[in-house]
């Protein structure tokens, strides 16, 4: 198993400067070379959050790899498009997950290094909550526990350095100041990108329709041909269930709404005015972003904010309800109301992606039961997923040439559903 002869010193230098469009093109000009070739190290089934990313690793590690993305990459109609995503270590979810991101950050910050193209902004994150609220007291116990800079306001600096917000008095003010964003389209495109450089292959609109393994060789069928590996990589996003039947009455697959938004002062909500926000209201947590520059990230434009609570339940990915409803839409605009008087003026754009949801809604990461260790699986990101996706991309590239990985991801097993 030989490293392309690309070098991975000079391999995938990518202009900062480079727009979104251009980025875009660029990487899909490289995806265009064809090959006949069948036979690979190991074969990745969607090319998404965690497909690019284990790509990537693989292809760093020397491995033959071939990525399958039956859509384009990156695409709208899964989980990873919208503009941003949150990443945080102070995690309210869990503290276990703690470790997982303290090394996500160190490999995003790998990503820009090579390819010279920022995917991270430090915009800081303020936590709003009820006293006792569960969410608030874990993310203060992961900050004590791995000594995560995390600040208590009181409601009169909160109001003085954040002004835009409107917070009930009773409501806990925490700040998370080394927290911020991810721009998702463009990290997919440039895990792809050095993927390919380091000898990747990577097909895309080729679905896959059935794989299977005998006698230690996976072999998958696609609707433009038919692959084999060793080892095989399963992060099919939404569509995990039709991959993995056995494991399909445990995804919930929902449909949930995005809003981007005119405020009443569009100054005061933009990238350095403004930071990444979660509020915990009554059981529901409300998050958003600053407004975000339109060409280096993919639009659209105005204040990005949305619901982190199960929407309406999705029986077939395939066949999703991509208008938005006007209940939707009232939800998010009765609560920016609320917490930001000055945030909402009218609606500029409404979108919808998909929530792939594990029964505790924690990830499901590990090797697919009866298998030997060949077939390893990434699913059940439950919404939170995107911000670990530079370190679960190392962890499914370990499993799947190593056999394990030193990662604490215990917790994350499929054994959790034998008990």
């Amino acid at each position: 198993m030989k490293r392309s002869d690309i070098s991975a010193k000079t391999a995938g230098v990518i202009d900062a400067t480079l727009s979104y469009s251009q980025l875009y093109a660029r990487v899909h000009q490289e995806m265009e070379s064809t090959t006949n070739q069948t036979k690979y190290d190991v074969i990745v089934i969607g090319v998404g959050s965690m497909g690019s990313s284990a790509c990537y690793h693989l292809a760093k590690k020397g491995y033959k790899v071939l990525g399958l993305e039956q859509f384009d990459i990156p695409h709208e109609v899964g989980s990873h498009g919208g503009q941003s995503r949150i990443i945080r270590k102070a995690y309210g979810e869990a503290s276990d997950y703690v470790p997982l991101l303290e090394q996500a950050y160190e490999n995003w910050k790998t990503l820009e290094s090579e390819t010279g193209s920022q995917v991270y902004y430090k915009t800081g994150l303020v936590y709003f909550g009820a006293a006792n609220n569960t969410f608030m007291e874990t993310v203060k116990k992961s900050s004590a526990q791995y000594k995560i800079p995390v600040n208590t306001l009181t409601e009169k600096a909160c109001t003085r350095k954040y002004p835009q917000f409107k917070i009930p008095g009773d409501f806990e003010r925490l700040e998370e100041p080394n927290a911020g964003l991810l721009a998702p389209e463009r990290s997919i495109l440039l895990l792809v990108q050095q993927a390919i450089m380091n000898g990747a292959v990577i097909r895309t609109k080729e679905k896959v329709v059935e794989w299977k393994r005998e006698n230690g060789v996976v072999t998958v069928k696609t609707s433009s041909g038919t692959y084999q590996a060793k080892k095989l990589v399963i992060t099919a996003g939404a569509w995990a269930g039709n991959m993995i039947p056995r494991f399909a009455p445990k995804l919930k697959i929902t449909r949930q709404a995005l809003a981007w938004v005119k405020p009443k002062n569009w100054d005061n909500f933009v990238l350095g005015e403004f930071p990444c926000w979660l509020i915990e209201n009554n059981g529901y947590t409300f998050y958003g972003f600053p407004i975000l520059p339109v060409g280096i990230f993919s639009g659209p434009d105005g204040l990005k904010l949305g619901l982190h609570h199960p929407g309406d339940e999705v029986e077939n990915p395939d066949i999703v309800e991509r208008n938005t409803k006007v209940s939707d839409e009232n939800v998010l605009i009765r609560f920016i109301n609320q917490f930001m008087p000055d945030g909402y003026e009218q609606t500029i754009a409404m979108k919808t992606c998909l929530y792939t949801n594990s029964p505790d809604e924690n990830f499901i990461l590990d090797f697919l039961p009866g298998f030997d260790k060949d077939v390893v699986i990434a699913t059940g990101f439950s919404g939170h997923g995107f911000k670990f996706a530079s370190v679960i991309g190392e962890i499914l590239a370990d499993l799947a040439v190593n056999g394990s990985t030193s990662m604490p991801i215990g917790f994350l097993s499929t054994q959790r559903f034998d008990k």
